[in-house]
């Protein structure tokens, strides 16, 4: 389990899994004090969709949840996509996002964002942001369609590399990029170091070994009483 340097402070379940904590109900509510029944996860689809979830409900369509209700852990499934933890230590709303290369070009954080800042007036120098392991540029090769859509939502910058005549991406970089384009300051986000595809006896990488498993991101804003 890998804890958010940035979200420490907070006293909030926050944090990433790995191959052996997994998503599994039992194992996340022993974690974060949350019970099972209270942990919501959405139905992921590589889209834009953020989802703000106001009373608790069967799983939604989306790549991105958004709460201000408290006694819920909400967490995305990954296995080389990007999970990304948000955070406004001010106003106590968290989210929970899915980010591949898809929901990247597609500016899924960008809109995460700005579904805090519109609908719960979340300033951007309040907004903590956690990117947790992913596969990382030093193994992520892609071909030229899904860089120019990357390249289109991001712009240039140090999240594509060149070596041996193939191009590659870091998921986290790209995003970071994205973060800032909205306000944020660089003082507010973190980044874990770790790579799904480097590290297989640590993390479930789908491109290395075509896995089903996964990993996740989980943040939630506890309650002394669970009211669902």
């Amino acid at each position: 389990m890998i804890i958010p340097e940035n979200l420490k402070a907070s006293g909030l379940p926050a944090f990433f899994t790995n191959r052996n904590e997994g998503i599994e109900p039992g194992g996340l509510s022993h974690i974060s004090g949350i019970p099972e029944e209270a942990i919501y996860m959405p139905i992921q689809r590589h889209t834009d969709l953020v989802f703000v979830l106001e009373e608790f409900c069967c799983p939604e369509v989306a790549d991105a949840v958004v709460t201000a209700r408290k006694g819920v852990l909400l967490g995305v499934r990954v296995a080389d996509c990007l999970p990304i933890l948000v955070y406004d230590r001010k106003r106590e709303i968290v989210a929970a996002v899915h980010a591949g290369w898809r929901g990247t070009a597609k500016g899924i954080l960008g809109k995460t964002i700005k579904v805090m800042t519109d609908r719960f007036s979340s300033g951007v120098d309040d907004i903590l942001i956690a990117f947790g392991p992913s596969i990382r540029g030093c193994c992520y090769d892609v071909n030229g369609d899904v860089l120019s859509a990357v390249e289109a939502a991001t712009g240039d910058g140090d999240y594509i590399l060149w070596r041996g005549g193939k191009v590659y991406i870091d998921l986290v970089f790209a995003n970071r990029i994205q973060a800032l384009s909205m306000g944020l300051p660089d003082e507010n986000l973190w980044m874990a170091g770790e790579c799904t595809y480097c590290l297989p006896e640590r993390f479930f990488s789908y491109r290395c070994s075509k896995t089903e498993k996964r990993q996740g991101g989980f943040i939630g804003l506890k309650d002394g009483n669970v009211n669902r």
